[in-house]
Order: C-alpha cells, then sequence, then structure tokens
C-alpha cells in the first residue's frame, strides 16, 4: 500500500450527525494512552497528523481521515481514561455504540491493547461491543517495542486468553491478535496487507 494522500476530512463531536460517506472505513478504538494515534499516524505515513489531546481521556471526537481517496481510517474516542466523569464517559460509549451500528461503510475494526498487560474491562466490553455490532474486531498488540522478543508470542496468547475467557458474547470466536510497535513500525505491513485483501475483495469482506 502507497500512502498518496491524508485529509482529515470530519470530524463528529457529541451530538453530530455522523457522515454518510461511500467509501470503505476502518475503525480503530482503544483506551486512552494504548498508541492510538501513533498507530494511525504510522499507517498514515505521517509522524504527527492523527489529532491528539493534551490531556488523555479528553478527545470526544470520531475523526475521519480520507486516504488516497479511497477509503477512510476512523479514529474513534479513547475511553477507559480514570479522571473522566461517569457521564463523559457514558457519552463516550453512546457515540461509539451508535457508530458502529450505523455506519453503512464500516468494513473492520481494529482493537488495541497494551502488549503488556492483561486486556482491560473496558478491552472486553469494547470487544463485546464490536461483536454485537455484527464484526469481530482485529485486535492490535500495541508497545511491542517495550518487551523483548521472545516475550511477545506469551503476551499475544494472554491477551487472545483473556478475551475469550472475560467476553461475555462468546468464548469460541477465532480473532487475530497482530503485535505493533510504534518505534520500529513492526507490524505495519501486516496491517496494511489485511488492509489491501479488504479493498480488493469483492463485497468488501474477509
Amino acid at each position: 500500500m502507497v500512502i498518496k494522500t491524508v485529509n482529515l476530512e470530519t470530524v463528529c463531536g457529541i451530538t453530530s450527525k455522523l457522515p454518510e460517506n461511500t467509501k470503505p472505513e476502518f475503525a480503530f478504538a482503544g483506551k486512552s494512552n494504548v498508541g492510538k494515534s501513533t498507530l494511525i499516524n504510522a499507517l498514515m505515513n505521517r509522524k504527527s497528523y492523527a489529532r491528539t489531546s493534551a490531556t488523555p481521556g479528553k478527545t470526544q471526537t470520531i475523526n475521519y481521515y480520507n486516504i488516497n481517496d479511497e477509503f477512510y481510517l476512523v479514529d474513534l474516542p479513547g475511553y477507559g481514561y480514570a479522571t473522566a466523569g461517569v457521564k463523559v464517559k457514558q457519552k463516550w460509549g453512546k457515540m461509539i455504540e451508535n457508530y458502529l451500528h450505523t455506519s453503512k461503510m464500516l468494513r473492520a475494526v481494529f482493537l488495541l491493547v497494551d502488549i503488556r498487560h492483561e486486556p482491560s474491562d473496558n478491552d472486553v466490553m469494547m470487544f463485546d461491543w464490536v461483536l454485537a455490532a455484527g464484526f469481530t474486531p482485529y485486535i492490535i498488540a500495541t508497545k511491542s517495542d517495550k518487551i523483548k522478543r521472545s516475550q511477545i508470542a506469551k503476551q499475544t496468547a494472554m491477551i487472545r486468553r483473556t478475551i475469550k475467557e472475560k467476553s461475555t458474547v462468546s468464548h469460541d470466536v477465532s480473532f487475530d491478535v497482530i503485535p505493533f510497535s510504534g518505534t520500529s513500525k513492526a507490524g505495519r505491513e501486516d496491517l496494511y496487507n489485511l488492509l489491501d485483501r479488504f479493498l480488493t475483495s469483492e463485497e468488501g469482506v474477509l
């Protein structure tokens, strides 16, 4: 995949109407500080294009990045930040659920978790939301450069096991766990290949 053009085309707040796009959308979800902006910037081949908030947990928008005028990378609000108020968390949840259930062009959801830690209850809840919306999320295990290479297989297996054990929707669903490093960009080609497969498939699904 060659990234030629990147454009932050639409920013939707809590009261905004979601755009009716005609190009495939690929959504990215994850808790605050998991490295979502780093990943999206890496996929766009830009250093600091994806929006970040000076205060973690305060971003309350859905950002649509038009890539090559062919598809969208959709950055969903970060969740799970400890200092965010209950009402704010509820609004984030409604925004994300509304997007998952109403976007007609959504093709895949990527759920980011920190490879160093067990998926949180919020991570598992997001996994279940994505399943309930009719998708099987692709898990991206971020910050793989923070552990030894010899530990990566063990940690990805732990992430898969924890999600399956805690999920209230399905314990036998099969899903991919893709390690990613924001420093070395390891894993980016795997994600590019996956996006290419979606874009070249006849029905836009795998």
